[in-house]
């Protein structure tokens, strides 16, 4: 019999000891923004399609923002590249729907971005030189149109 109870002390005393462990404490990495720029072919709508993968990609872990523009068929996305990389990203976007519609890539073209003095151009409408004209009728300069 006391052997018996030696052998359960024994048996009890590992079982706590292993179910004790302690807890690894999880280190947050600062946030390393990234910014990358997609092609995407196969949407057919600004609703459907640009909207739904804006909606989607917000939502992705890691995405700090998303932006679709339908007309140049044009994903920028900022991301954390400590939690997601962009080919994690242009897999994503092509599983979205299926996988079947739609296609992602790197944009090879540099990424259009309004400069602030012809916003300011657009805003006032005195926009007179060339390349400001046409930043006026970018995507992105759109809404200081009126």
């Amino acid at each position: 019999m006391n052997t018996k109870n030696i052998i359960l002390s024994f048996a009890i005393t590992c079982f706590i000891l292993v179910s004790c462990k302690k807890e690894v404490a999880k280190v947050d990495l600062p946030v390393a923004k990234t910014q990358v720029s997609l092609a995407i072919s196969g949407m057919t709508c600004e609703i459907g399609c640009a909207k739904t993968i804006q909606s989607k990609l917000s939502k992705k872990e890691g995405v700090l923002d998303a932006k679709v523009v339908f007309a140049d068929s044009i994903a920028t996305i900022e991301f954390d590249a400590n939690k997601i990389s962009e080919k994690d990203l242009i897999a994503f976007v092509d599983g979205i729907a299926g996988g079947d519609l739609y296609k992602a890539s790197i944009n090879k073209k540099e990424a259009h971005s309004c400069t602030e003095s012809c916003k300011k151009d657009c805003d006032n409408k005195t926009a007179t030189k060339m390349e400001c004209k046409k930043d006026c009728k970018m995507a992105c300069c759109a809404d200081k149109k009126s």
